[in-house]
């Protein structure tokens, strides 16, 4: 295995009469590595691959961590292609193997994206100084074969920045309070431990998140008291949310709250624990696509 491996590193790094090979690598010089960004919502470390494109590694908020990595063409592929990704020794350390990291295929017109794991198993190689490399046929001419490096210099320092990144993740996602509903103490506005608990969630999250596009706001009340006092403390459940979710700066206009009374219950109103389910708010945020 190792014999084939080191057969297929050595065919890909020499040009011979039948394939040409274009290599593209930062050099020692201008190789630069930047945290894209670094809040809690979002983790990005990026490396430009000078007349190709860009390196991306990407984790988001989640209760599970979470990698991604892409390969940002500006020549997107022009048919579907097969690659090999194999961490290879610089040309300023010589003397170490190489390793295969995966196998991967390039769908047309899409940048090139490579699984967790072996993502994870990237940033293990360029710590430890080694060149993450993609090897592919060119889809415009299949005898000239392509190379492209991840540089390790000057990763170090960046690296650790992106680590204390992924240290202060959220553990919930977008999704985990994109829908969230909560409820209240009998009249009045004030919520059960849990949903401020759940409000603090929500805040939070959006307190980081630039790309909201539109919150709506709907709330209710249980059948126990008046119809036009039900309306008014509906009406004025959401709008203490509301105000809540502005100062976590969230644009009012962005904003769109309804009061529905004792309208659309979604259990009896017998018990107390059946009219503390229909005592609610349910927030509904949207991004765009």
């Amino acid at each position: 295995m190792w014999r084939k491996l080191m057969v297929l590193t050595s065919l890909c790094l020499c040009s011979t009469a039948h394939a040409d090979l274009r290599h593209y690598v930062a050099s020692l010089e201008n190789s630069a590595w930047r945290v894209g960004e670094n809040n809690p919502i979002e983790c990005r470390l990026e490396h430009d691959i000078p007349d190709y494109g860009r390196a991306i590694f990407t984790s988001i908020a989640g209760k599970e961590l979470n990698l991604q990595f892409t390969l940002d063409m500006w020549s997107k592929p022009d048919s579907v292609t097969n690659a090999t990704l194999i961490s290879r020794a610089p040309s300023w350390r010589p003397g170490h193997n190489s390793r295969k990291i995966t196998q991967l295929t390039y769908q047309k017109q899409f940048n090139g994206e490579v699984p967790k794991k072996a993502a994870w198993s990237m940033l293990d190689e360029l710590s430890q100084g080694m060149e993450p490399t993609f090897y592919y046929a060119d889809w415009y001419n299949p005898n000239a074969k392509i190379a492209v490096g991840l540089s390790s210099a000057n990763f170090g320092g960046k690296y650790r920045e992106f680590r204390s990144c992924l240290a202060n993740l959220l553990p919930y996602s977008f999704d985990d309070i994109a829908f969230t509903v909560l409820n209240y103490q009998e009249g009045g506005v004030e919520l059960t431990r849990f949903s401020k608990m759940q409000l603090q969630k929500v805040q939070r999250y959006l307190s980081f998140d630039p790309e909201v596009e539109l919150v709506l706001i709907d709330a209710y009340t249980d059948s126990y008291g008046g119809r036009s006092v039900n309306q008014r403390v509906s009406d004025k459940r959401a709008d203490s949310v509301k105000d809540i979710l502005i100062a976590s700066g969230i644009p009012q206009d962005r904003i769109r709250t309804e009061g529905h009374g004792e309208k659309r219950h979604v259990a009896a109103n017998d018990l107390e624990q059946e009219r503390q389910i229909n005592r609610r708010v349910v927030i509904k945020i949207t991004k765009p696509i």
